[in-house]
């Protein structure tokens, strides 16, 4: 999720290599010896949302190899010279795998795994790799899409809040598969748009909710690191889609459904790579059939037909039987970016920077 602002909206690739014999259903290392895993988080944790979701997938590793790991983490490092400073530490620590879940600390990463050629790292959000360093990431739009059908389904006044950070092509992707999947139920919808700026700034995420609980939205989304949006929407007595985590604690009657990102099973299987001496390095971008996205958490008031709309919708995407960036699509002014028969293809959704027809504002504005 979280991004550099020196990211242009023109992404790298990520280059979908197989990473051989560390898939997430790999069988557990038999090695009796024992490993030290770091984790790096660019904001605190929190009860729920980026940071949470990762710590999470920390904890899953413990359950998993038991004594056979020692794990650490460093929470609300910031991106850039600070990160760099954290992750040098770690690998002084003798962490020989560490993990760094943010796109801002991909560049000092490389840096640092350069310094440590026998430690692995793990790049997550990033897409640069090096031969101790691996990328991965997952396809968060798959939820997104999901969560605009329901969304579709609950409004009243066929207008949808987006609370998005930066305008860079995840959060361009999430937006636009939102709002595809709203309009596939309900061509009528639209979704208006507040550009942050910022990833975590609970005051800033609150107020930008409120302001579009002012102009009939009723229903509201958000790429952003904290639970504000949730609480502004059970406040208001609106409904939110929560991110990243299941967020009914802090929105028991706003929420009507959670994309979470299941960070464990990864996690797990490349510490057991790097503890048995089968670690490679590659890139990953998994999806809701790999078992990284997952959407459900409804709220009390998803009508059962709705959620079994969804549940049956989710395992069509994971099979493949649904695809989701597929023509007609035009833009929101006017332009046809992709023909009717054809799909969007890998490269062309990691370099999305154009908003779809039905979203109501401008890329960063």
């Amino acid at each position: 999720m979280y991004k550099n602002l020196a990211v242009t909206l023109v992404a790298a690739c990520f280059f979908l290599s197989a990473i051989q014999a560390q898939t997430p259903h790999q069988a557990p290392a038999k090695s009796t010896e024992s490993i030290k895993a770091g984790f790096v988080y660019v904001s605190p944790i929190t009860e729920a949302g980026w940071t949470r979701q990762h710590d999470e997938g920390r904890k899953a590793v413990e359950r998993a190899l038991g004594h056979q790991v020692k794990t650490t983490f460093v929470a609300d490092v910031a991106e850039g010279a600070d990160a760099e400073r954290v992750i040098r530490d770690l690998a002084q620590q003798g962490n020989q795998i560490i993990f760094t879940p943010s796109f801002g600390y991909m560049e000092p990463t490389l840096k640092v795994a350069k310094e440590f050629p026998n430690v692995k790292f793990e790049s997550v959000t990033g897409f640069k790799t090096a031969p101790n360093v691996a990328a991965s990431n997952a396809r968060y739009y798959e939820g997104r899409y999901l969560a605009g059908i329901a969304a579709g389904r609950m409004t009243q006044t066929n207008v949808a809040g987006y609370v998005a950070g930066f305008p860079i092509p995840e959060v361009l992707q999430g937006i636009n598969a939102f709002t595809l999947g709203m309009r596939s139920v309900n061509p009528k919808a639209t979704v208006k748009v507040v550009w942050l700026n910022a990833w975590f700034d609970p005051p800033k995420e609150r107020e930008a909710a409120m302001a579009l609980f002012n102009q009939d939205v009723d229903v509201i989304a958000f790429h952003t690191g904290s639970t504000a949006v949730m609480a502004a929407a059970q406040e208001r007595g609106k409904m939110a889609v929560a991110y990243h985590s299941d967020m009914r604690k802090i929105g028991p009657d706003a929420q009507i459904i959670a994309v979470t990102h299941q960070w464990g099973d990864y996690y797990t299987a490349r510490v057991k790579a790097a503890l048995a001496g089968s670690w490679k390095s590659g890139s990953v971008w998994g999806g809701v059939k790999d078992g990284m996205i997952r959407v459900g958490d409804f709220g009390p008031k998803v009508p059962k037909a709705v959620q079994d709309e969804i549940v049956a919708k989710q395992k069509a995407l994971g099979t493949g039987k649904l695809l989701l960036f597929a023509g007609p699509i035009t833009d929101n002014e006017g332009k046809l970016v992709l023909p009717a028969g054809q799909a969007l293809s890998d490269p062309q959704i990691l370099n999305m920077n154009y908003l779809v027809q039905g979203v109501l504002g401008r890329v960063g504005r």
